[in-house]
């Protein structure tokens, strides 16, 4: 198991690794958000998908995002992992786990985390259609490079 609550991998994620960072005595929820690939995006199948990340600054953007819950949710323990390369179909793409002594902040803070992520992280995701392929900018999917992958400097932040 990782020794860090916010981290970029290239193996198959294993959700309980999320959980068992924030498992604590105090907490009355511990909320998941497990991501994975979907076949079907606006009646486009999609056969596999592959993430790339600029893995220093987006794993310190994923720790921003702890921070920012912490913040807003105050006693919120939180991890959150994110795979990059090739992804099938079904395949788990990002597991967030928020600890809260109440559900309800459990679930608003795991939300704000899946938000953010798309906002701020610096991570791309290539999308092989059946009929095609296209990196996508954001993941928000606000931008997108038609023949290439994003330049280094596209891909740094701040």
């Amino acid at each position: 198991m990782m020794d860090k609550n916010y981290w970029i991998t290239e193996t198959p994620i294993e959700p309980n690794d999320c959980i068992k960072k924030v498992a604590r005595n105090e907490a009355g929820a511990v909320n998941t958000f497990i991501g994975t690939v979907r076949e079907f995006t606006k009646d486009k199948r999609t056969l596999y998908l592959e993430y790339q990340a600029y893995v220093p600054m987006a794993e310190k953007k994923l720790a921003q995002i702890g921070e920012e819950i912490e913040q807003k949710w105050g006693d919120a323990n939180t991890a959150i992992v994110h795979r990059i390369g090739r992804l099938e179909i079904a395949d788990i793409a990002v597991v967030i786990a928020v600890s809260t002594p109440h559900r309800a902040d459990a679930f608003e803070a795991s939300r704000y985390a899946i938000e953010r992520i798309k906002e701020i992280v610096p991570i791309w995701k290539k999308e092989h259609w059946e009929d095609g392929t296209k990196w996508i900018g954001d993941q928000k999917e606000n931008k997108s490079y038609d023949k290439k992958i994003p330049s280094e400097e596209e891909m740094r932040d701040d």
